[in-house]
């Protein structure tokens, strides 16, 4: 297949593509579609679910350098079937999109691939873990006896930058909303979800100015469903929070003509996750940015009542925005207020 018809070929998928955002509320006849009471099933659910239309594994990273300065690291891999099955070679209805990222608190660095399922080029295995997009890697090197997704090694590149990184993980696996079955509006729509986000990250930023050496911290998430929005809603804010204690949470708000739906989970230090109730969490924009053309919040108001949470967070970078096929805001955030930490801020959707 020509590399024109390969990318008609993908213009097809683009509702379903990634974060088409819009698109992810479409019906998707034919595919199975996530049933609350199903257990997540290790190593295999680190692979690749194939009968669901759209799944992705994302990481992102708050690192510092040895002088202070803070840098922020995305690496995406998303997947999208236009039929719910797996065929050999060129016939395969998977198709795959890579992001990575990086940000400071002056520049933000965007690359991004596109694959066809079938033929290499793109692909993710459970055990041993490794999901790649070309020669961008997230290569599994785990003991026997540990989980598949423990140590990871991380690479990619593009226009003026790379970074290659190791990650340890030094907590459990955490399932997201009911033992990972993480739903997503009062309508019912849901995902499978669930994240490691205990990673310890070394390694090394490559940038115009040179070599940078790192360390901080990650947060992977996988998920996978067939229609994880309700067709009235059009993005989301999506936050995942390191707290200085020790504690973690994540949150997302799916925006609609309302107040939209909220859901978080509450992460102990040792691992345990607590799912709090649709609602819990409030989120509130106190200062917005333009950002790409539009107007974005910068800066939000965080709260999680039953958790005496109440934090403030702000950007590295406002202008952190991925200029992607499906454009959207992703960068590093700092916080402070009932509790003080980093973490990470998804936007999408917004126009």
């Amino acid at each position: 297949m020509s590399v024109r018809a390969l990318l008609i070929y993908l213009c097809l998928a683009a509702p379903a593509f990634g974060q088409g955002f819009a698109g992810l509320g479409t019906k998707a006849e034919g595919f199975s579609v996530p049933q609350p009471g199903i257990a997540l099933n290790f190593p295999a659910d680190h692979g690749p679910h194939p009968g669901y239309r759209i799944e992705w594994w994302y990481l992102t990273a708050n690192l510092q350098a040895a002088d202070g300065t803070d840098y922020g690291l995305q690496w995406t891999l998303f997947r999208t079937a236009l039929a719910p099955e797996e065929r050999a070679g060129w016939s395969s209805p998977q198709l795959w999109m890579g992001h990575a990222g990086l940000t400071s608190r002056t520049q933000q660095f965007v690359a991004e691939r596109l694959a066809r399922g079938g033929i290499g080029q793109a692909g993710v295995t459970a055990a041993p873990f490794a999901a790649w997009i070309d020669n961008w890697q997230m290569a599994g090197r785990a003991a026997p006896e540990a989980d598949a997704l423990s140590t990871l090694d991380l690479r990619a590149a593009g226009q003026a930058f790379s970074y290659e990184l190791t990650l340890d993980a030094k907590g459990q696996l955490v399932p997201q909303g009911v033992q990972g079955y993480s739903v997503k509006s009062g309508k019912g729509q849901a995902s499978f979800y669930y994240s490691q986000p205990f990673y310890h990250v070394t390694g090394m930023l490559t940038l115009p100015e040179g070599a940078i050496a790192v360390t901080g911290r990650a947060w992977l998430d996988h998920e996978w469903s067939s229609q994880p929005l309700a067709e009235d809603q059009t993005g989301w804010d999506w936050f995942s929070l390191h707290f200085d204690s020790g504690e973690k949470m994540m949150g997302f708000r799916l925006r609609d003509e309302g107040a939209g739906f909220t859901s978080a989970t509450w992460i102990s230090a040792d691992g345990t996750p607590q799912p709090q109730a649709p609602g819990a969490l409030r989120v509130t924009p106190l200062e917005t940015a333009i950002v790409a053309g539009r107007s974005m919040p910068n800066r939000w108001r965080v709260e999680l009542p039953e958790k005496e949470v109440d934090v403030t967070t702000r950007a590295l970078n406002p202008q952190a925005w991925m200029d992607t096929r499906f454009p959207y805001w992703e960068g590093p955030i700092r916080f402070e207020g009932s509790h003080t930490g980093r973490g990470y801020l998804e936007m999408t959707g917004y126009k």
